[in-house]
């Protein structure tokens, strides 16, 4: 499922315009993503937690040549998935 078959399937079953639909999925998107930048975390209960975790810095191989070569420390988002979604997929 991509972007717009989202959209389509929320606005059949909100029944609402697919602009409406298409405006709520950005928002959310854009929410989830500004929280995250601030280093919160989301949690949709039933869903699951969006949350920023933390890569350590590393040394890593170019592939190309085997030369080593650092890797620097990154913040990298992560979802854990909710016991509702869990349940629903097994």
């Amino acid at each position: 499922m991509n972007k717009t078959d989202l959209i389509d399937h929320i606005a059949k079953h909100a029944d609402i315009s697919k602009a409406a639909a298409g405006r709520a999925l950005d928002a959310l998107v854009g929410a989830v993503k500004t929280t995250l930048k601030k280093g919160g975390s989301v949690t949709l209960v039933g869903f699951g937690t969006f949350a920023v975790g933390k890569r350590a810095a590393r040394t890593g191989r170019n592939p190309r040549t085997g030369a080593s070569i650092k890797i620097k420390a990154a913040k990298v988002p992560k979802f854990r998935p909710g016991k509702g979604l869990k349940d629903a997929i097994n």
